[in-house]
C-alpha cells in the first residue's frame, strides 16, 4: 500500500518530535503492509515553513535511518499546502514540494471549520498551471460536513479528495465518520491516507480503514485502488480513470445538499 500523506519527518511541523518516533511510525507502517510514504510536512500555513530544498532533505536524510534500522518503506517527499492566496505562484518558488516533486499533484488542506472564499479561484489556478489539488481530509472540515455539493463542485472542475484512514472507521469522530461515508458512496474519495502524526495517537496505518471502506462501497476492488492504484498513479505524475462522482444520494433523517 502506499500512504499519500503522512507527517514522518522528525522536528519539521506537528508531527514526531524525534528521529526515533519516526523510526517507531515507519516500524507501524511496515507492519500494517505499507511500502512507500509520501512525507508530507505542513506548508504555507504562516506557521511552518518547509519548502522544497528542506523537504528533500530531511526525507533524504529519514531514508538513510531507515536503512540503517533494516526498515524497507520507501519516503518520497510532498507537502500538506494550505489553501492560500498566489498558490501557484509560491508553489513554482519551492515552498511547497509537488507530491514525489513530479509537478502534477499536490495536497491541499482546507482550514478545519471554513472555506476560504479565495479557495476555488486558488484550486482552478493550480489546475491552469496543470497542478492538481489533493483536498485533504475535507471529511473533518466543518463547513464542508454540510455542504458535499461545494465539495462535488471542486471535484467537477478536476480536483481530487483524500479522506484520512481513521474517519472511515471512527477514530475521529462520529461527525467525520458520518461525513467519510458519504463521500465514499458517493465516489467523492481518490485516496485514503494516514495523515499520520505519531507512532500512537495518530499512527500509519491503513488496512482496517481499507476494509471499512469496502464494506461501506460494497467494492473491494474500488476500495484497494485508493491506497494502490491511483496513489501509484500519483507517485508517477500520471493521471487514471476516476469514478464518476454522484451528485446526491439519499439520506436518513439529516441532509447534506
Amino acid at each position: 500500500m502506499i500512504d499519500l500523506h503522512c507527517h514522518i519527518l522528525p522536528g519539521v511541523d506537528d508531527g514526531p518530535a524525534d528521529v526515533s518516533e519516526s523510526i517507531e511510525m515507519a516500524r507501524r507502517a511496515v507492519a500494517d503492509g505499507i511500502r512507500t510514504v509520501v512525507a508530507t510536512p505542513h506548508c504555507l500555513n504562516d506557521v511552518y515553513y518547509n519548502p522544497t530544498g528542506k523537504v528533500i532533505e530531511q526525507v533524504r536524510n529519514l531514508s538513510d535511518v531507515l536503512k540503517t534500522e533494516g526498515l524497507n518503506l520507501d519516503i518520497r517527499p510532498g507537502s500538506d499546502a494550505r489553501i492560500c492566496s498566489r498558490m501557484a505562484e509560491r508553489i513554482a518558488a519551492e515552498e511547497a514540494a509537488t507530491i514525489n516533486l513530479n509537478g502534477r499533484y499536490i495536497l491541499a488542506e482546507f482550514p478545519s471549520q471554513v472555506i476560504p472564499t479565495e479557495s476555488r479561484n486558488e484550486l482552478f489556478g493550480l489546475k491552469l498551471n496543470n497542478i492538481t489539488p489533493i483536498i485533504t481530509h475535507p471529511e473533518r472540515n466543518l463547513v464542508f460536513q454540510h455542504r458535499l455539493d461545494f465539495l462535488y463542485s471542486l471535484v467537477e472542475m478536476g480536483s481530487l479528495v483524500q479522506i484520512t484512514a481513521m474517519s472511515i472507521t471512527g477514530e475521529m469522530g462520529e461527525a467525520a465518520m458520518e461525513c467519510a461515508h458519504a463521500l465514499l458512496k458517493r465516489r467523492l474519495v481518490h485516496v485514503i491516507a494516514s495523515d499520520a502524526h505519531s507512532s500512537r495517537h495518530r499512527p500509519p496505518l491503513l488496512s482496517h480503514a481499507v476494509e471499512a471502506a469496502a464494506y461501506v462501497l460494497g467494492d473491494e476492488k474500488a476500495a484497494r485502488a485508493m491506497v494502490t492504484e491511483w496513489p501509484a498513479a500519483i507517485l508517477a505524475g500520471e493521471s487514471f480513470a476516476a469514478p464518476e462522482p454522484r451528485r446526491s444520494i439519499q439520506r436518513k433523517w439529516w441532509k447534506i445538499w
